[in-house]
């Protein structure tokens, strides 16, 4: 059997795992092949909420053809804002599709068929194995686009070192350096102790972000970081992490939060981002050195929220191209943006 024979059945092996599931730092052990779910409310089949060509990315993901997302269910996570909500906690009550990894891969052909820059998986840390096993198949059947991972962070260093090679582009949230927070808004105890580990992972595995002459990532990682009211400590510790892995890492500063879900029940972030706090932040990073930054208009807080209750959840110009061209902004001002 040659190597490449051997990875594929490697990779293709790796749902076999599911039978006492540790794809991601919960360790749930349960047997998700036998049907069992655990914290992620996932069994063996993934649950997609939504496939579609997205306009709303930072300028090098979306560019001008859009990003091939696909939306899975279920997460890890629990944030009390999250703005996905219905399709990360609630989406046994929403529009979901259960998909085969066969099925999955038709989906990623499908999208690079209507022209999509990358294939973009968002929230895939409780669904890696089947996202990789699904990536292999659609490779034998002719995809070519850049793979993206969209994830909180809050993944397996061991589950990602098992797909190594199958990711082109790490695009992960750095969300907390502060376990207190971590465990009051996203109920998780140890996310600062697992989110460095994994930054420094996926750094190690596609280095820093490629683009090619149109300003389109081609490779590398892209860190996101959405900037909360009031935790202004937290966001200096995540972005010094940031600057100590290295200068010129690329990150993107979100001022986008705004109070969705149960963020109400937390007076401390029930109200969006200040001009001030935003401003803080980006001169923070700019002392840091972090000059490889995307920022935000504040108004961004009101554009960015989906409803996956319809058809096509985003706004028209985030499902739509011709908007804006990369690193321009939209005509509302409120697309991503260099920092310098």
């Amino acid at each position: 059997m040659d190597s490449k024979k051997s990875d594929e059945t490697k990779n293709r092996s790796l749902t076999d795992q599911l039978t006492r599931c540790a794809c991601c730092p919960r360790k749930c052990q349960v047997n998700r092949l036998e049907g069992k779910t655990g914290f992620c409310g996932v069994g063996a089949d993934v649950q997609v909420s939504h496939v579609g060509l997205h306009f709303g990315e930072e300028p090098p993901i979306s560019g001008t053809k859009g990003s091939g997302t696909i939306f899975f269910s279920g997460c890890n996570l629990r944030c009390v804002f999250c703005q996905n909500h219905q399709i990360s906690q609630e989406f046994k009550k929403g529009r979901t599709q259960t998909l085969t990894s066969n099925q999955l891969a038709l989906e990623m052909l499908r999208l690079q068929d209507k022209g999509a820059h990358n294939i973009n998986f968002v929230s895939p840390s409780h669904v890696i194995f089947q996202m990789a096993e699904a990536i292999l198949l659609a490779r034998e059947k002719g995809l070519s686009l850049p793979v993206v991972y969209n994830s909180g962070g809050y993944d397996s260093v061991d589950a990602l070192r098992q797909i190594h090679g199958l990711v082109d582009i790490y695009l992960p949230d750095i969300k907390y350096l502060d376990n207190e927070l971590g465990k009051r808004f996203s109920g998780v105890e140890d996310y600062a102790d697992i989110v460095p580990g994994v930054l420094m992972e996926m750094l190690d595995q596609v280095g820093h972000l490629k683009t090619d002459e149109d300003g389109i990532a081609m490779g590398g990682l892209l860190v996101r970081h959405l900037v909360l009211p009031g935790c202004l400590d937290n966001s200096q510790k995540c972005l010094r992490f940031l600057a100590g892995l290295s200068s010129n890492i690329h990150v993107s500063l979100m001022s986008q939060y705004s109070p969705q879900y149960k963020a109400c029940n937390y007076p401390e972030i029930n109200r969006t981002l200040t001009a001030e706090e935003y401003d803080e932040i980006q001169n923070y990073a700019l002392d840091l050195g972090l000059e490889n930054a995307f920022v935000q208009e504040l108004e961004s807080y009101d554009h960015y929220l989906p409803d996956f209750e319809r058809e096509s959840p985003f706004t028209t110009d985030l499902s739509v191209p011709g908007v804006s061209a990369p690193g321009e902004g939209s005509k509302k001002g409120k697309r991503h943006k260099a920092l310098v």
